[in-house]
């Protein structure tokens, strides 16, 4: 964590408008306006590894999705010139969430539920469960978030293979099963489905190869449904399949519910 900090600092004694860092796509975020290009921390900092910064909490995120307005500044300040449009959809972001203060909201994000669900106030929440599980995902499995060639808004990546992302929310799923759309899931290498219990935190996980549902789950229509007897055996809670898959462990292991950070850790330790 020093040696990051350090290189971070290294690239900002001085301006850099003679080199080619500016075409970076991806930079490194010490804190709100120091940032450095991954190349440069990949070339002047000893064993740097942007895979150990993803496994101490660290998280890609999408200048375009962010709107950074320091991170414009600092490039244009740095390179003396601004960022092409081109060129910010194109870019990451790596840096350290506040856990604490998001753990912090989280439940009281909870509190404030179970009062509008007491006075009959919201009698669902999907929006919000939604975009906190894809948030629970991307720490969990290092995935980066890139702005979609649709109108869909983002989608999410390991490398260059796209991932479809599946929140569910509910302390039970539903007897027919987690809705998955067949067209995204074949544009998608794998499918990742979240499991929120009602208060928000993650109760399972499963993690599907995209070739296995559609040749499994294909059938008449759009929509494919994934029930739990039919593919638990692939759930976090039961399986040890696809941990090597996880990046962030202490991110698993903070926003899961108690019982499954306890079959977690055996689950991350075996």
């Amino acid at each position: 964590m020093q040696e990051m900090e350090k290189g971070v600092d290294l690239f900002n004694e001085a301006t850099r408008g003679s080199t080619d860092y500016y075409k970076d796509n991806v930079y490194i975020m010490k804190k709100k306006g120091e940032y450095a290009p991954l190349s440069f921390m990949k070339k002047k900092v000893e064993g740097f590894d942007e895979e150990s910064l993803l496994s101490r909490g660290f998280i890609y995120d999408s200048l375009e999705l962010v709107g950074d307005k320091e991170f414009s500044e600092w490039y244009e300040k740095q390179f003396s010139r601004k960022m092409k449009r081109s060129h910010a959809k194109q870019v990451l972001i790596i840096h350290l969430p506040d856990n604490k203060r998001i753990f912090d909201a989280i439940e009281t994000v909870n509190k404030v539920y179970d009062i509008l669900r007491d006075e009959r106030i919201i009698f669902n929440g999907k929006k919000l469960p939604v975009q906190l599980g894809e948030w629970y995902a991307k720490c969990i499995f290092g995935l980066m978030q890139q702005k979609s060639t649709s109108q869909r808004g983002f989608d999410f990546y390991v490398g260059d293979k796209r991932v479809e992302v599946v929140v569910h929310w509910g302390d039970q799923t539903s007897p027919k099963g987690v809705k998955v759309r067949k067209s995204l899931c074949d544009l998608s290498a794998s499918v990742i489905i979240i499991y929120l219990a009602r208060n928000f935190m993650i109760r399972d996980i499963c993690l599907l190869d995209s070739d296995y549902v559609l040749r499994k789950f294909a059938g008449k229509g759009h929509t494919l449904f994934l029930k739990d007897s039919e593919i638990s055996g692939y759930f976090f809670s039961k399986s040890t399949k696809h941990k090597d898959k996880v990046v962030n462990k202490n991110a698993l292991l903070k926003y899961a519910l108690p019982k499954l950070a306890m079959n977690l850790t055996e689950f991350l330790e075996s």
